[in-house]
């Protein structure tokens, strides 16, 4: 078995706006499991993709902001790094949780970047992963670790570092 990216469609827009959702997704995915050294075999995660005002009430009942935000996170399972800055044990083969993104707010912010839509989603797409990987920017040591994951993820699919500057 692969990786699978079971999608539900909550703001048909995003089939219109972004044809290219599920192809960009997969690709980030499995990039993601090469920059940490893990097979992304037998692996499944459930992606929502929804608006701004769906995000905003799931923000709000999980996160306690009711507010639209670009991407969220439920992972199915607590990989907790033992320390700061180490890398969380390795995800058991099954499912991995949940990732929900708003078309709306990935798509401002990818105009106020000005930077392409896919290259934004790619990127959040990415750290959604791993925050279902265990990957978390809690701490200064933990935040360096995801996101040198993420730039490796993202370099092997001919996207430039999103850190490097806050500049397209």
């Amino acid at each position: 078995m692969t990786l699978v990216l079971d999608f539900a469609l909550e703001d048909e827009d995003w089939a219109e706006a972004a044809p290219w959702y599920r192809e960009l997704a997969l690709r980030a995915a499995e990039q993601v499991f090469a920059a940490i050294g893990a097979p992304p075999l037998d692996r499944e995660i459930s992606v929502l993709l929804c608006s701004d005002d769906r995000i905003a009430a799931l923000n709000a009942e999980f996160r306690g902001k009711p507010t639209p935000t670009n991407v969220l996170s439920w992972p199915a399972l607590s990989l907790r790094p033992v320390a700061p800055g180490a890398p969380p044990p390795p995800a058991p083969p099954g499912f991995l949780g949940d990732i929900a993104m708003a078309r709306e707010t990935v798509e401002a912010e990818a105009r106020e970047r000005a930077i392409s839509t896919e290259r934004h989603f790619a990127h959040l797409f990415a750290h959604g992963v791993l925050h279902l990987l265990g990957y978390d920017h809690e701490t200064d040591e933990d935040a360096a670790l995801m996101e040198a994951a993420e730039r490796r993820a993202l370099a092997a699919m001919g996207i430039p570092d999103p850190y490097a500057a806050e500049v397209g």
